[in-house]
């Protein structure tokens, strides 16, 4: 299910990154080279991490005992500031590449940079919400073994299962 998660997010994404590139180019004239298609793949791996992050943190308070709706805020509170650095990180270098650079490498920036600062609208205007309705539901906060909260899927393994008599 945070599969499914990740899919939709990914979507969101590629609509409004496409919706973007529709605009930029009625309004500038850009125009979508090799280069640029390579940033917005970048981006793709870049917009992954985040949702990545985000669902490791939640899974590590389930891990800790946390009930699915705290471990959903408090993995936010805790993901939010890895995604921030690492999206900064990208936006600083796509800055410093477009303004250093010439030709290709700038629409790589370009959108590489686009595409970055939309990751982050989806992973805080969609994602997030997306989780904590989701983390409210049943199947979620019961731990259903397609959710991605099982206990298998966690590693979380009880003594009884290894054998032990406690």
């Amino acid at each position: 299910a945070l599969g499914l998660v990740s899919v939709s997010s990914l979507i969101v994404a590629a609509l409004l990154v496409y919706l973007s590139f529709l605009v930029l180019g009625e309004a500038i004239g850009f125009t979508l080279t090799l280069a640029g298609i390579a940033g917005a793949i970048v981006a793709i791996g870049v917009t992954a991490d985040s949702f990545i992050v985000y669902f490791e943190r939640i899974r590590d308070e389930v891990r800790e005992g946390r009930p699915l709706k705290s471990a959903v805020e408090t993995g936010w509170a805790r993901a939010r500031r890895t995604v921030l650095v690492a999206d900064a990180v990208s936006l600083i270098a796509a800055v410093l590449l477009y303004f250093f650079a010439v030709g290709g490498v700038r629409g790589f920036a370009f959108t590489l940079g686009l595409t970055t600062f939309i990751d982050l609208i989806v992973v805080f205007f969609f994602t997030k919400p997306f989780i904590t309705v989701l983390a409210r539901s049943n199947f979620f906060s019961s731990g259903h073994r397609f959710s991605g909260f099982s206990a298998k899927s966690l590693g979380v393994v009880n003594k009884i299962d290894q054998g032990g008599s406690n």
